[in-house]
């Protein structure tokens, strides 16, 4: 399949996912094998190749998923320390940046270096400069312990094929009282137009994100197709 910056033609909400899951499916498949989680067994859903980063920056990704709204949830404040999760090419990067401030940090992760790159032209784009990002690995998130005061994974964890030892990373990445926060399309609702692996019910991130020491403190359903799932370190 051509990369998506190559297709001449404007595709609909729902067409751009189609060719989005499609790519990811071919290119994860490329990289990994397909495997399940050990309590709930779930499946592993593909990771997206870099080659499907104009998908992350849609046009209608501001009505579907509501960025902003979500982000209000949270209570983010100038001056703290958040870690963007599987980044890509910036797109909640850029918000989380404007919350904290110049006195606030965002780490932004991601595990491809093509990913990293769009980020940084990003950052440059945007001159902002209380940004750092980092090149993780499938297993570790690569972030200075003890230093941050929210984790957000927007449509990723579902993703992880290390789940386990990644909550593990990000547990000992975040200050204790710290958030873990996740954005997934919900499960529970077979109208919402994505695959099933891309999408998770509320059990399943209970189980096996509770399992690595976290406590599910909230579940916001304010967004068009998500969960705002809020999980804390004692």
């Amino acid at each position: 399949m051509p990369a998506l910056a190559h297709v001449a033609f404007r595709w609909s909400s729902c067409s751009a996912l189609v060719v989005w899951l499609t790519l990811a499916a071919t290119l994860g498949g490329q990289t990994q094998h397909p495997t399940t989680h050990p309590i709930t067994g779930r499946r592993f859903a593909a990771v997206m190749g870099y080659q499907g980063a104009d998908w992350l920056d849609r046009e209608e990704r501001d009505i579907e998923e509501a960025p902003d709204k979500a982000l209000d949830a949270l209570s983010i404040a100038p001056g703290m320390t958040v870690a963007d999760i599987g980044a890509g090419s910036g797109y909640m990067t850029v918000r989380l940046a404007r919350r904290v401030g110049p006195s606030g940090r965002v780490f932004a992760e991601d595990i491809q270096p093509q990913m990293i790159e769009l980020l940084r032209r990003r950052l440059e784009r945007e001159r902002l400069d209380n940004v750092t990002p980092g090149l993780g690995t499938v297993d570790d998130p690569k972030l200075p312990p003890a230093a941050v005061d929210l984790a957000i994974l927007v449509d990723v964890y579902h993703e992880f094929s290390e789940p386990v030892m990644m909550l593990a990373g990000l547990r000992a990445a975040l200050k204790p009282g710290g958030r873990l926060v996740l954005l997934e399309y919900r499960k529970e609702d077979p109208s919402i137009p994505i695959r099933f692996e891309h999408k998770m019910s509320v059990a399943e991130a209970k189980a096996e994100v509770e399992a690595s020491g976290f406590t599910l403190t909230k579940v916001d359903q304010r967004l068009p197709r998500q969960h705002i799932l809020i999980f804390t370190k004692p």
